[in-house]
């Protein structure tokens, strides 16, 4: 398959790149900016995630949030954004006729937003109903103690909507801030695809993006990777499912024996044909719900292990969890097995990259976080080239140290037996 991008960098740094999709009824445009929660101070922890919601609220030229909204939907689009630890990305998807539309709302967002305090206010109450409604889904509550339970006290390790209380002690002042510092060209992409000409989209990007600052940020802090005290994170609740995540530290985002890494990962715990699915769900019954997800950041990385459980299986349900890890680093995978696994992997890459969106989405992260993009074909091939021996040595890497965290959310047995599990 042919390069299927091109990229320009304006005078002021700003990279813009574009992924052709002739055949597409879409443009899909996305703004990524190089600053998440690991770029925070511990007062201002969930900040770029409270920007994030705030660029939505009005600007100089569309004073009224619903002037943002209406130009993108009145259209026939879509718009959302979405903060991480690393980075914040605010993207629409239009019409194909209609992309200048896209990127120059994007442009206004970024250069021209008001953050008028009474609708920081207002919007404060709605930032901390997503968190409390964050910590009433036991799923998705369990991975923000996984964080503190792998990271500890530390930028990489706390949440990036950050809490109550640090948001509502956030204030004007520390939101433009933050944007003078961190939302510069040169700290920027923006990836534009779909049904798009190049030359075009530099023109409409040029005059959009005009007001943006040159400007270098700093580089977030390195991450400390000796596994914290508190590595055991519960929260005992009165629920029919014990919500268990199982973690270790795993690789930073360029780590050569990344593509190892994902096929260990995939043979482990993605999809119906898994160990852990077949093992822990379709044998013994233990967990409606069990899987492994590797998350991969600048400088570190982690595996994690998520199963729902009765209490009264989630022992059992652990033990087995640590001994099909173990499996990985005593026993190379058989060929059998290996070639599925990888059949599986390179498939399923392939099938999320289907739309503009995701393949916008994909080459503009990489731009923004590696400095370069990998073609897929590239990807496909170094996941074809794994080897049993790189699975297993990839194993050791991770599993083998035996260096485990753990978090709870629901009816749970105890840490020091949790502990003892752990070391068993």
């Amino acid at each position: 398959m042919a390069q299927g991008w091109q990229l320009t960098t304006l005078d002021s740094g700003l990279r813009v790149l574009t992924t052709s999709v002739p055949t597409a009824q879409s443009a899909a445009s996305a703004f990524f900016v190089r600053v998440g929660s690991r770029n925070e101070q511990p007062r201002t922890n969930g900040l770029s995630h409270y920007i994030e919601h705030m660029l939505f609220k009005g600007t100089e030229t569309r004073p009224e949030a619903t002037q943002i909204s209406q130009a993108i939907e009145g259209a026939g689009g879509s718009l959302n954004a979405y903060t991480t630890k690393e980075l914040t990305c605010y993207w629409n998807n239009l019409p194909y006729e209609r992309a200048e539309t896209g990127i120059e709302i994007l442009g206004d967002m970024i250069q021209h937003s008001l953050l008028e305090t009474e609708e920081i206010d207002r919007e404060r109450t709605v930032v901390q109903q997503e968190i409390k409604r964050a910590h009433d889904n036991p799923g998705a509550f369990v991975g923000e103690l996984l964080g503190r339970a792998v990271y500890g006290d530390q930028p990489i390790g706390w949440p990036v909507a950050g809490s109550v209380e640090t948001v509502e002690e956030m204030h004007r002042p520390d939101f433009t801030e933050h944007m003078t510092g961190f939302y510069t060209a040169e700290n920027s992409v923006l990836s534009v695809s779909g049904n798009v000409e190049h030359d075009e989209v530099v023109g409409w990007a040029t005059e959009a993006f005009g007001d943006l600052p040159q400007g270098s940020p700093p580089a977030p802090p390195d991450s400390l990777t000796d596994r914290p005290e508190a590595y055991i994170q519960l929260d005992p609740r009165d629920l029919e499912q014990t919500n268990v995540a199982l973690s270790m530290h795993g690789m930073a985002r360029k780590d050569p024996d990344r593509y190892a890494f994902d096929i260990m990962n995939t043979a482990l715990g993605r999809g119906m044909s898994s160990r852990l699915f077949q093992e822990v769900r379709e044998r013994r019954g233990l967990a409606y719900s069990v899987s492994a997800g590797g998350a991969r950041y600048s400088d570190t990385g982690s595996l994690t292990v998520s199963a729902g459980v009765t209490r009264e299986h989630q022992e059992e349900a652990i033990e087995v969890i640590l001994v099909e890890l173990r499996k990985l680093v005593d026993e190379p995978m058989g060929d059998e097995e290996l070639q599925r696994t990888k059949d599986y992997a390179a498939g399923s890459f392939r099938l999320g990259l289907e739309t503009p969106m995701s393949l916008g989405q994909r080459y503009g992260n990489q731009l923004l976080m590696d400095g370069e993009i990998e073609p897929p074909d590239d990807t496909v091939a170094a996941l074809r080239a794994v080897t049993a021996e790189d699975v297993q040595r990839v194993a050791n890497r991770v599993i083998g140290p035996g260096v485990f965290s753990i978090a709870v959310v629901g009816p749970t047995a105890d840490a020091d037996r949790l502990d003892a599990l752990l070391h068993g």
